[in-house]
């Protein structure tokens, strides 16, 4: 593998672990009249913090952790495989020159 190569495959782990970190932490805020809360995590949402209901001001945190675990082996299955493959295809094309 080139010295090129690696920097390619660096630099794309570096962007991918950036992109999961603000999937695991982007959150969404919904504002209904009777419950304010923000959905924390893509494509399953992990955590819940329920901000106001019909009641008054709350600060509720509802957590998933099963959901948490299939977000994590999502994004960092994703990352495994597709640096697998580009592996793979760097060493096929160092090895035919």
């Amino acid at each position: 593998m080139t010295k090129r190569n690696f920097w390619v495959i660096l630099s794309f782990l570096v962007v991918l672990t950036i992109l999961t970190i603000f999937a695991l932490t982007q959150g969404n805020r919904f504002d209904w009249p009777d419950n304010v809360h923000i959905d924390y995590g893509l494509p399953l949402v992990w955590a819940t913090q329920t901000l106001s209901t019909i009641i008054g001001p709350v600060n509720l945190w509802d957590v998933n952790i099963t959901a948490l675990m299939i977000d994590l082996a999502l994004w960092l299955g994703l990352m495994l495989v597709t640096t697998s493959i580009m592996l793979y295809f760097f060493n096929k094309k160092s090895s035919n020159e």
